[in-house]
């Protein structure tokens, strides 16, 4: 099942395909369930609400309305980096022992097919795609062995990085969260669509139509239920948090020469059977 959020004439809406068709509800019907945001901190059944949709719900064609990231309130963006071997090697680090997490606010989201904004102060602008793990249910202290059973659902990240604002400090929080920097979406895909953990799905990242990035899921140094535990260790994973996973190898920073996303492009991030996410970039007007 697949849930996404729009927007159209004034209200927010949320849709659901099982297949190829979308049938969705804006928040003016009386039907409408709610957000996704508001459906994972209830709770709820994704899979439930989606059966609900296609089964009264009008068919929407997600091009005639504006999407939005299918959560735009996250309490946590928990982001995951050098968790592919290949990439910390091109990054110049060694593979860890234990995850690198930073954080995303959510003044960076942008949505499918909105632009992400290079910022006037910098032409360092480089792509990242991710596979994202939705928490549905929360906890502090999760066993390994039962951290899946804590996974709504998974989609899709270009965790863009401001490459020299990254590098400015041991600490990489100001490179990561320029506004307007962090595409997330199209919608999600519930954990039960997909194998268990999202493995064995291969990520693809194309800038222009090139493919710049090629993996599998199951080439994650720390797989996703690993990521779960570890992380449940020091904080209380709550509904609703996302965990984008890391990227592969092949961002632009270690090309010779470097591969910097400029105004015009467009970087399209597509993970089997989850969909593919794609943005163009625009410079920042100020």
């Amino acid at each position: 099942m697949r849930l996404a959020m729009f927007h159209r004439d004034g209200n927010k809406g949320i849709a659901a395909a099982e297949n190829q068709e979308f049938r969705g509800i804006t928040e003016d019907h009386p039907e409408y369930p709610g957000s996704l945001d508001r459906l994972l901190a209830q709770g709820s059944d994704l899979n439930a609400v989606a059966k609900r949709l296609l089964a009264g719900a009008p068919v929407i064609d997600l091009d005639s309305v504006t999407l939005l990231p299918p959560l735009q309130a996250p309490g946590k963006i928990l982001c995951i980096g050098l968790n592919y071997a290949d990439h910390s090697a091109e990054a110049g680090f060694d593979a860890p022992a234990y995850p690198t997490v930073f954080t995303r606010f959510t003044s960076t989201l942008v949505a499918h097919k909105a632009p992400l904004v290079r910022p006037a102060q910098s032409e360092q602008f480089d792509y990242e795609g991710e596979m994202v793990a939705v928490i549905g249910r929360g906890g502090r202290y999760i066993q390994q062995d039962r951290a899946l059973d804590h996974v709504a659902a998974y989609s899709i990240f270009n965790d863009v990085s401001v490459r020299d604002y990254q590098f400015k400090s041991p600490q990489w929080t100001m490179g990561k969260n320029f506004d307007h920097t962090g595409a997330f979406g199209p919608w999600l895909v519930t954990a039960e669509s997909l194998p268990k953990g999202a493995r064995g799905l291969r990520l693809q990242t194309r800038l222009n139509g090139d493919v710049v990035q090629d993996a599998m899921t199951d080439d994650m140094i720390f797989d996703v239920a690993t990521l779960v535990s570890l992380i449940s260790e020091v904080m209380t994973l709550e509904a609703g948090d996302i965990i984008v996973t890391g990227t592969p190898s092949g961002v632009g920073m270690a090309r010779k020469p470097p591969l910097y996303m400029k105004a015009g492009d467009r970087c399209e991030v597509d993970i089997e059977g989850i969909g593919v996410l794609s943005n163009t970039v625009s410079d920042e007007q100020r």
